[in-house]
């Protein structure tokens, strides 16, 4: 019988979305149906483990799971939490990014850390802020709350939150302003230390190579551009994280030629402009779906 490699990940909301976006680029065919707790992968070994978030790193730790995607913010949190939790992260995938910040009413007695000495914190992250305010050697107490924690201040809970902001717009609506941020946060992919088997290994360094495809073609742009000669040396040093561009003459164009190149950098505008301005012309910029090294 072949072994299945299981992934936890979170069942629903932002994060979720995002790392079944990553999965399915990554190759694996799979459908999620209601409030199933199990999603099967039809076209490799692979089960999806549909769960949530603040258990996928003990089920990782106790092998319920054999890899996991979750938010570095939960991560954090468990690591404060646990005596000894067994997982690490191996890879940041760049999404579901967001900050744990700390954050006040702007008229209200707490304004920076300052501020905070003998004073209440409420939050969803008890383990990270303890973890914070003992480094920072600060008198404070964190008060946990489950959700909702941007009313603390408004009901006299708490002078100031602990919370992950994103757009900040929940803050704005609730009348309260960042003046420390605790932590950036993305999607990490953890594991446990301890060894899976040679089946389970196989797939899993198959799917991290396919995953890092994803990752790196995400930024990733192929530009095309014709140019004359001399300019070639000049248009190399501009091309955003490149190798040596591919050169091509141009049949009938004795003086030009055809540069493209991988350029695994952002190209902004202003590189578009740069590349003109050396005499760059018919400039094209692509985006690429797979990249495997």
């Amino acid at each position: 019988m072949i072994e299945r490699l299981r992934i936890a990940i979170q069942k629903k909301g932002r994060l979720a979305d995002e790392s079944f976006a990553v999965l399915r680029k990554a190759g694996l065919r799979f459908a999620i149906r209601g409030d199933g707790l199990l999603a099967r992968v039809t076209n490799l070994p692979i089960d999806l483990l549909l769960v949530r978030d603040d258990d996928i790193p003990n089920f990782i730790a106790k092998g319920v799971a054999d890899i996991g995607i979750v938010g570095e913010n939960v991560f954090a949190e468990e690591l404060n939490l646990a005596e000894n939790l067994d997982a690490e992260i191996v890879r940041r995938l760049g999404f579901s990014r967001c900050r744990l910040c700390l954050a006040a009413d702007p008229d209200g007695p707490v304004r920076s850390i300052g501020d905070l000495s003998k004073t209440m914190i409420a939050t969803s992250y008890p383990g990270i802020l303890g973890a914070y305010l003992a480094a920072q050697k600060i008198d404070a107490t964190p008060v946990e709350m489950k959700g909702a924690v941007e009313l603390a201040p408004r009901i006299g809970i708490a002078p100031s939150i602990c919370d992950l902001v994103s757009s900040g717009a929940t803050l704005e609506a609730n009348g309260l302003e960042v003046f420390e941020t605790i932590m950036e946060s993305e999607a990490v992919l953890i594991r446990s230390s301890q060894p899976l088997s040679a089946s389970k290994n196989q797939m899993f360094t198959r799917l991290l190579s396919r995953i890092d495809g994803v990752i790196r073609s995400k930024e990733t742009k192929y530009i095309m551009l014709n140019a004359p000669k001399s300019a070639i040396a000049a248009i190399s040093k501009i091309l955003p994280g490149s190798d040596a561009p591919t050169i091509i003459p141009l049949a009938g164009e004795g003086d030009l030629v055809a540069m493209q190149a991988v350029c695994t950098e952002a190209v902004f505008w202003e590189t578009l402009e740069d590349l003109k301005a050396t005499g760059a012309r018919s400039i094209l910029v692509l985006p690429i779906e797979k990249m495997m090294s």
